[in-house]
């Protein structure tokens, strides 16, 4: 009698500590690549971390030796001509990079290796971005005939306009420190200290007001492209709303009494 098949392991683990929950990208031997398997386990993820209220920040990782090689060439390449499939994926790409601004609690991606193509989009989707001083970031889609126009979206809402063109134009990769000077990345640390930094800025964020944040992460983007007369509007609209929060009252009375609030 023949054994059952070992099934497939997940495309996403996650993997919970107090307050914090980690979604790490399962496909390393291959750096992770966005096929629509992956996409559509990511979106469920955060579809399930936006109901979770005991996680009050995400980290977003990656198994293997880099974080997300892009798109799955393999998967596009066997679905060449297909016109309908390629709009589903990249359809479905977009509503999921568009759930990590839209989800409640922040996320950090934990860069390693190469983040490239949608990977570089991924982290640039991401709220915060600490990466180890030997990641490499790229848009190199140029390269073999793919104009990396997705990602270009997310990587614009991060950096200037010319140094995306240069990424897109010259498809060649820049590493941590440019991604911090630029704006891709917040801190850029010694590959042994990536796991520490990582935790210090989720440790700092888990032991804020979780509805405090979720208000004021909900009202940076929704401010953030709008003309300023507008954006000031809403940005009002949310100070007033955020003082109201039994949060916010909180804060203040044990600020006024020099205690550590209670939340």
């Amino acid at each position: 009698m023949s054994s059952a098949p070992d099934r497939e392991p997940p495309y996403v683990l996650r993997g919970d500590a107090p307050g914090v929950a980690t979604l790490t990208l399962n496909r390393g031997e291959r750096f992770n690549p966005l096929s629509i398997e992956m996409v559509l386990a990511l979106q469920e993820q955060l579809e399930s971390l936006r109901r979770d209220r005991s996680v009050r920040v995400v980290i977003l990782a990656a198994a293997g030796r880099g974080f997300c090689a892009g798109h799955d060439l393999r998967q596009l390449r066997g679905h060449a001509g297909d016109l309908d499939w390629q709009r589903l994926l990249f359809d479905q790409c977009s509503k999921m990079m568009m759930a990590f601004s839209s989800l409640p609690q922040p996320v950090i991606a934990r860069v390693h290796g190469m983040a490239s193509a949608a990977g570089c989009q991924l982290v640039a989707s991401c709220d915060l971005a600490v990466a180890s001083d030997h990641a490499r970031f790229a848009l190199p889609g140029v390269n073999i005939g793919v104009f990396c126009t997705t990602p270009a979206v997310a990587v614009a809402r991060n950096i200037g306009r010319k140094h995306v063109m240069e990424m897109l134009l010259i498809g060649e990769p820049i590493d941590a420190r440019q991604a911090v000077e630029r704006g891709l990345v917040n801190r850029a640390v010694p590959e042994e200290r990536l796991d520490a930094e990582v935790a210090r800025y989720a440790q700092i964020i888990a032991a804020r007001a979780p509805a405090v944040i979720a208000a004021g992460k909900r009202a940076f983007y929704r401010q953030i492209d709008l003309q300023i007369g507008d954006a000031y509007a809403t940005a009002s609209e949310a100070m007033a709303g955020n003082l109201s929060l039994p949060e916010a009252a909180e804060g203040l009375q044990a600020f006024l009494e020099k205690r550590a609030p209670a939340w």
